[in-house]
């Protein structure tokens, strides 16, 4: 039975991993659509703290008992095949389905769902969005990939019609998703272990334009969104944003001051205002346009939408900035491929700091055999580059490269095994007026953690020592 039938008429749901952040938001969801919900995890979080608040019961460790009276299972694609749940929910007979077809279920639960897609963005822009539309009082419901600063978590529940959410090309799980109005940012070169080809991955994206049933949002300066775009059907919307004249909503008068922009909004020959952005880099813009045209075309004002931008500063692990600490600024930022380090990086020099070091960790065997030439130009604008070894994730490593690989081909770079000889190597190194921003999409954040500790410990033992 497909599952948006089986939700009709099934009440009680399983999630196996309902601590992750992609499974957080939809137990919300379905708690607050009367659902009763159990869950199972491995490790404690803020999220769990969440769902239990919610009073859904969840079991640390994972056992085959804890299925037991469920009607329906949904599991996280990090699970591997053995996963004891996972095994006796398939022998079960139990109907079980992996995430991203409860998310598609979802969607379509919202007559007004705004999905956000792209090789980079989604997240900021989908947190802009909902922070437009939060403030100006729309409620929507929000699954977001990042924490946002101001509900403090990564998704909410709204009583509205309106859901904004990211859409991911990973390995086509957008392509489960039923949005009525889509945002396309970019298209850039990855996860081509799973497309192989630049114009498989555009493929995939003209059928999620197909999936959409009444507005698409583009970036008309983007080639290959415009290629993807112009094999898509007919039958709704199409309105671009960029910084090209013929682009439907437009941002002019582009200014950058320490990397910061301001800029104007025009649309339909008309100056609808001034926006200030408080997140670093000139690919904001194109983040703020988006979600500025979307929050437009679904009623907001544009003085609403310049009033939140200025209240926005990022979301978590989007150039999150932890503090200062003995004169070294240290932040974290989730930029894993060559183009979002570039333009990460280029924002950070913009910025007032003596010198930027950049602590990379880098995520798949595959990304970093295909971009090695890339990973390397885009690491050498810091001044510093401070490395780890490859997160292989999901991965093998048939391509039989390694982190060196990547220091070879940029001078004065270091690499270590663990965080800790990371930490050590930056608290040693780095210099007052310095920022250390640490980079990927794994766990490279828990380094920068522990740079704090040691600075926080050099601070107490100097205390101490005066004392």
């Amino acid at each position: 039975m497909e599952i948006d039938a089986l939700l009709r008429q099934i009440k009680r749901v399983h999630f196996i991993g309902i601590g992750g952040s992609g499974m957080c938001p939809l137990a919300e969801i379905l708690h607050n659509e009367g659902y009763a919900l159990s869950g199972s995890d491995n490790n404690e979080s803020d999220t769990l703290s969440r769902i239990r608040a919610l009073g859904i019961p969840v079991y640390m460790g994972q056992r085959a008992e804890n299925i037991e009276g469920a009607e329906m299972i949904v599991y996280t694609a990090a699970l591997l095949p053995d996963n004891p749940e996972l095994v006796a929910a398939k022998a079960s007979g139990i109907p079980t389905f992996e995430r991203s077809k409860l998310f598609g279920a979802i969607s379509r639960m919202y007559p007004n769902c705004i999905a956000v897609c792209g090789t980079h963005g989604k997240t900021t822009t989908t947190s802009m969005l909902a922070q437009i539309l939060i403030e100006a009082g729309a409620d929507p419901t929000c699954v977001i990939g990042g924490k946002l600063p101001l509900t403090g978590t990564n998704g909410r529940v709204g009583q509205t019609d309106t859901m904004v959410c990211e859409a991911c090309e990973f390995v086509d799980t957008f392509l489960d998703l039923s949005p009525d109005m889509a945002i396309f940012l970019n298209i850039d070169e990855d996860h081509l272990d799973y497309f192989k080809t630049v114009e498989n991955l555009k493929a995939s994206f003209t059928k999620f334009a197909d999936l959409t049933s009444r507005t698409i949002l583009y970036n008309g300066d983007d080639e290959r969104t415009l290629d993807a775009l112009s094999r898509a059907k007919d039958g709704k919307a199409y309105i671009s944003f960029g910084l090209g004249e013929s682009c439907d909503y437009r941002a002019v008068n582009v200014r950058i001051e320490h990397a910061f922009a301001s800029f104007d909004v025009e649309h339909a020959g008309g100056n609808l205002g001034t926006v200030q952005l408080c997140v670093p880099g000139a690919h904001n813009v194109y983040n703020a346009l988006a979600a500025i045209a979307a929050a437009l075309e679904n009623g907001v004002t544009m003085a609403q939408c310049a009033e939140a931008l200025a209240h926005f500063r990022g979301a978590g692990r989007r150039f999150e900035v932890f503090g200062t600490f003995c004169g070294v600024t240290i932040a974290d930022d989730y930029a894993h491929h060559p183009k979002e380090i570039e333009v990460t990086l280029t924002a950070a020099k913009a910025m007032d700091y003596k010198r930027v070091i950049a602590v990379f960790q880098p995520f798949t065997y595959s990304r970093t055999a295909m971009l090695l030439s890339e990973f390397a130009e885009a690491l050498s604008i810091a001044d510093g580059i401070v490395m780890t070894q490859i997160m292989g994730s999901r991965e093998r490593n048939t391509y039989g490269i390694y982190t060196a690989d990547l220091a070879a081909k940029i001078p004065g770079s270091v690499w270590f095994e663990t965080f800790e000889e990371v930490a050590d190597y930056v608290v040693r190194t780095a210099e007052p007026g310095d920022l250390v921003i640490t980079l990927g999409c794994g766990d490279i954040y828990k380094a920068a953690k522990m740079m704090i500790q040691k600075y926080n410990k050099k601070t107490e033992d100097a205390a101490c020592a005066t004392h």
